[in-house]
């Protein structure tokens, strides 16, 4: 099961440690990630309070921006490349926040995704995907035809196939 991400809490709410300079916070809700919020040597002379009041400031200023978030994302323009290799960590990564791919199977059945002329492995499509871990990902399934264009996209229930 994927746990929640952090939110605020009462100092009744969480258990909190000390690992070297990080103060480790454990929610009693378990389905809650735990937090290692590095806070340095200050770390040494604080309470737990104070300790929950800079991790309680650091939740209120993560939700702060993602209020502020401008959710116009970059699509690169079809016939510039989408990915490009890094070396620093041998795999493919986005250019931008939009992949149009085309997904086909191998002789074994496994699946193969393309992206402007690369074929990427399943291994290699999701060490792609890592470069956005903590993201979430829209995933619009259209013909190989249309991949370039913005499908219209109803809220409903799928309707059953005949």
């Amino acid at each position: 099961m994927r746990r929640k991400k952090p939110v605020r809490a009462a100092l009744d709410q969480v258990r909190i440690s000390r690992d070297g300079k990080a103060a480790v916070i454990e929610h009693a809700d378990t389905t809650i990630s735990t937090t290692h919020l590095t806070i340095g040597d200050a770390i040494d002379g604080m309470t737990d309070l104070e300790i929950l009041n800079v991790y309680n400031s650091v939740i209120d200023a993560q939700e702060r921006s993602l209020r502020d978030w401008d959710n116009t994302i970059t699509e690169v323009p079809p016939g510039r490349p989408q990915i490009k290799f890094s070396p620093g960590s041998d795999q493919w990564v986005p250019r931008g926040d939009v992949l149009r791919c085309i997904i086909e199977d191998d002789e074994r059945g496994e699946a193969v995704i393309h992206i402007d002329d690369k074929e990427l492995t399943l291994r290699e499509f999701g060490r792609l995907l890592t470069v956005r871990a903590g993201w979430g990902m829209r995933i619009s399934f259209v013909p190989e035809e249309l991949i370039a264009e913005q499908p219209t996209i109803k809220l409903r229930e799928p309707k059953r196939r005949r």
